[in-house]
């Protein structure tokens, strides 16, 4: 379920070279705040992917929604925040 949300949001990428050709830049505009860059193409690939889980987990985390992706009929526990408890 997630590798599918990944893969289908990786290929809906947009790349483009900036820079004058020294960087590359890629974003997937149907999530917002999702892009990065890199100096070749497989850094900016790889960055991406790593920006696209972050922003992911955040979501989830924080139980925002997420366009395109159900869970069924299960929740994702908020994690609790112990630190208080032992304060």
């Amino acid at each position: 379920m997630i590798q599918d949300f990944i893969d289908t949001f990786l290929d809906r990428a947009r790349y483009e070279m900036i820079d004058k050709g020294n960087r590359f830049y890629a974003e997937i505009p149907a999530l917002r705040g999702v892009w990065a860059t890199g100096q070749t193409l497989e850094e900016c690939r790889k960055n991406l992917l790593s920006t696209l889980e972050g922003w992911l987990v955040f979501r989830l985390r924080n139980r925002l929604p997420v366009p395109h992706f159900k869970v069924s009929g299960k929740r994702i526990a908020k994690p609790r925040d112990f630190s208080k408890a032992h304060a």
